[in-house]
């Protein structure tokens, strides 16, 4: 592949490695109203848009989450730090799960860890997945370059014109098929979650 696409991928690599996601300490200690909750999110995930214009996180969205059990309802219009946690947690779901699912997964949590007594919390999950998820950037990044080494040493017998076309294609596909496994293995685990004892639903 030419030296543009080469140029552009460690562009896109070196802002994936400084991403850093919204840490607990960032989260104001005190219950919010729906916009702040919504202006939070907006000044802190906005690195995250594809495009200008996109809508991190509105109102509509919020009250349906909580319509379809995803998010437990506000206390008196107000939400906690352990609701924008689990709102974060949507946000990065939703890329790529349907809303069922998303909550076949933070209903055991919010079920066993929200608004609890426990010493154990939804706060102290989050911080564990937060820290795992730093050390993950850094692996996904190296997983992206032997992708596009690979993609960029395939086709070598195509026409020279179609070359660097098919590469780039190619490159797409490989991220793309291992996106797919991933989701493969993702819907399968929740598929056990969901299931009865002894058995697969």
């Amino acid at each position: 592949m030419n030296q543009r696409y080469t140029q552009l991928l460690g562009e896109i690599l070196k802002q994936m490695g400084n991403t850093d996601h919204i840490r607990l300490s960032d989260i104001p200690n005190i219950d919010l109203y729906m916009d702040q909750v919504t202006h939070f999110m907006d000044e802190h995930l906005e690195g995250s848009k594809r495009y200008e214009d996109d809508k991190i996180l509105t109102k509509t969205m919020i009250n349906n989450y909580a319509k379809n059990k995803l998010l437990p309802p506000p206390e008196k219009k107000r939400y906690t730090r352990e609701h924008m946690l689990l709102l974060i947690f949507i946000y990065y779901f939703k890329g790529f799960l349907p809303l069922n699912d998303i909550q076949a997964i933070l209903k055991p949590l919010t079920d066993r860890f929200f608004n609890t007594d426990q010493s154990y919390t939804i706060q102290n999950i989050y911080e564990e997945i937060y820290a795992l998820g730093k050390e993950q950037i850094h692996e996904t990044i190296h997983r992206v370059m032997e992708s596009y080494h690979k993609a960029a040493n395939s086709f070598t017998d195509a026409p020279k014109d179609d070359q660097e076309f098919l590469q780039l294609f190619c490159f797409i596909c490989l991220l793309s098929f291992d996106i797919y496994l991933k989701k493969e293995v993702i819907e399968k685990m929740i598929d056990t979650l969901n299931a009865p004892e002894g058995g697969r639903r």
